[in-house]
């Protein structure tokens, strides 16, 4: 008795999670015929991809920007917030002529260019609740260690109720892929705050870290180039725990040239401290600039032989924000609304189905198993808790009735 794998399909039982999970059984000579029918019929009514379909993505990128707001990311610049007393501008003109278009699709597209083109030609977007999107955080908390937690292993926990620097008692999907064979020390963590090392636990996990922070992080943390290092600590701060979201990019930028990581945390902060400090333009500027930073990576990516056609981008923000006059700068339990978030997704497994409408609602929860599908493992088997995976955005093209392709410019 042996583990019967036929010949032609190896390739694909690596690449498909669901069906691993599900159908892998003990066969012997004996019983071949029988399973291959079954395999067959598993292949044409199962939920994935069509037979003998490989995933093509090799790579994934998870990228986060602290707090960015779903309005923002549909809506464009929101103009009652361009003034002193509600949103701290200054230059109201100088703001406008940046980002103040007549409607809303030239909005967005004048403050996150290349999500508006590239992305929303070539991948998709969940979110918008206007037109029947949803995307929502599950954790109850609505705030940054339990939103990371929930992405990053795929459910909320009660015991992750602040953002004090405890480390993190569950499996991220990180830790949990770089456990693997195909996977093992092709991980890496990117974050401009310095609590990322205990939510990615790094003494336990032993992933390799920017910027390390504390002492005790030392050994795992990735050195950048020296002038990046002099320009950190020549630079005055302005927040203690948050370093800039421009130092970080160009340390990424430095680390996928170097190293080829084949799975990849980025974690952008300036958004939400600007938005905490009631800096309407400044958090519209660094969205914009993440915006950049994202087209730059996927543009080196493209230009890269392991990552061209390879490769797939998720965007997404750890919890949303209120809305409103004041509850724009605020989230948390009390802040109506700020469970609202969103998801991009650009890669070769992902259908150019572009801004989607009348969506079944999806999770933040779900992100850790989507991870760990579109690199051929299946992570709700390890952790039964997660969320399921986005199936929508791997290999398969959703139902027309569930979606309304969107190519804005």
């Amino acid at each position: 008795m042996t583990w019967l794998v036929y010949p032609g399909v190896r390739s694909a039982l690596a690449t498909r999670p669901v069906f691993c999970t599900s159908f892998r059984m003990r066969l012997s000579e004996s019983t071949r015929t029988l399973s291959c029918l079954c395999l067959v019929l598993a292949w044409l009514f199962g939920p994935d991809t069509a037979p003998g379909a490989a995933l093509k993505t090799q790579n994934v990128f998870l990228i986060i920007s602290d707090g960015l707001r779903w309005q923002e990311i549909f809506n464009g610049a929101e103009e009652s917030l361009f003034s002193k007393k509600y949103g701290g501008v200054t230059d109201t003109n100088a703001l406008g002529r940046a980002y103040w278009r007549p409607t809303p699709e030239a909005r967005r597209s004048a403050l996150l260019p290349f999500i508006w083109t590239e992305i929303a030609q070539n991948g998709q977007l969940f979110g918008n609740q206007a037109k029947g999107s949803v995307v929502t955080v599950t954790n109850g908390k609505k705030f940054s260690y339990p939103g990371y937690n929930e992405i990053l292993t795929g459910s909320g926990d009660p015991r992750v109720d602040s953002n004090d620097k405890r480390p993190n008692p569950n499996l991220s999907v990180f830790e949990w892929l770089n456990r693997s064979a195909r996977l093992k020390s092709r991980v890496a963590v990117f974050g401009t705050w310095d609590v990322f090392p205990y939510i990615f636990n790094i003494e336990r996990s032993h992933l390799p870290i920017w910027p390390g922070w504390e002492p005790q992080f030392a050994h795992w943390e990735i050195s950048p180039p020296t002038y990046l290092t002099e320009l950190r600590s020549e630079t005055p701060p302005m927040w203690e725990d948050l370093t800039w979201d421009s130092f970080l990019f160009h340390a990424v930028r430095d680390y996928v040239k170097r190293e080829r990581p084949r799975l990849l945390f980025i974690g952008f902060g300036e958004t939400d401290e600007w938005a905490h400090a009631g800096r309407y333009d400044e958090y519209l500027h660094a969205a914009h600039r993440v915006d950049d930073f994202v087209r730059q990576l996927w543009q080196l990516t493209q230009s890269l032989r392991q990552y061209r056609g390879k490769t797939t981008f998720i965007l997404t923000a750890d919890h949303g924000r209120g809305d409103g006059l004041t509850a724009w700068k605020d989230h948390g339990e009390k802040v109506a609304g700020a469970q609202g978030d969103w998801i991009a997704i650009i890669g070769p497994d992902t259908a150019a189905l572009g801004e989607r409408g009348q969506t079944q609602s999806v999770t933040e929860s779900q992100l850790a198993a989507t991870i760990a599908a579109l690199l051929g493992e299946d992570y709700c088997r390890a952790v039964p808790r997660s969320g399921a995976p986005i199936t929508e955005v791997i290999g398969k093209p959703a139902q027309s009735s569930r979606s309304t392709p969107n190519r804005t410019q």
